[in-house]
């Protein structure tokens, strides 16, 4: 690490955030989770962040008739995160972090396996959050559980061409913290390609 003054656009860094704090806060959830990975492709301007936590689970939300998945992160107003004695890395309880980072994205890719219910669920998002593919659902093994968000900010929404130094290095450090935090307790890997 050198210490030494960045310039970066707060909301960039924002977005990739929500995702990563939401692997890291399901450490809090499923002690069994061990591994959270990032990567970061500059060249491809696309962020994506695994972890191999309890998944979340593929099944209709009875209530909207769609799945909990395209809820969590394609439906505004939507939100688990109110129980106040249930431990997290954040505050954040709207629902909205990863929703956010999918409409400041172009494409959103959502996968998960759902080892409980046997499912594997992968959905793209695209044109910041105004188009989505039908979930494509196919079994997995029992006990596969992970969840992984890919995405591509949209960065003319940040005044930007291309994911700068400054910020890429200021992600790389925050998982670098969130790996050395009691927070997380997880394994943290930054692959760049």
């Amino acid at each position: 690490m050198v210490h030494r003054p960045v310039t970066y656009v707060p909301g960039i860094f924002e977005i990739f955030d929500e995702i990563l704090v939401n692997a890291a806060d399901k450490k809090q959830r499923d002690p069994s989770m061990a591994s959270v990975k990032v990567e970061i492709d500059v060249a491809g301007n696309c962020l994506s962040v695994y972890n191999n936590g309890d998944g979340i689970p593929v099944e209709i939300y009875q209530e909207e008739g769609v799945y909990v998945p395209e809820m969590i992160f394609g439906h505004l107003l939507t939100s688990s995160n109110y129980d106040d004695s249930v431990k997290k890395t954040t505050g954040g309880r709207n629902g909205y972090g990863a929703k956010l980072t999918n409409i400041f994205s172009t494409e959103s890719v959502i996968q998960i396996a759902d080892g409980r219910r046997q499912k594997k669920y992968k959905q793209v998002f695209s044109e910041n959050m105004g188009k989505k593919s039908e979930p494509s659902i196919v079994k997995c093994k029992e006990g596969e559980n992970w969840t992984k968000v890919t995405f591509k900010p949209d960065l003319a929404k940040f005044n930007m061409t291309h994911l700068e130094d400054d910020v890429v290095a200021l992600m790389k450090k925050r998982v670098v913290d969130l790996a050395e935090g009691d927070s997380a307790k997880a394994l943290a890997m930054v692959s760049l390609s």
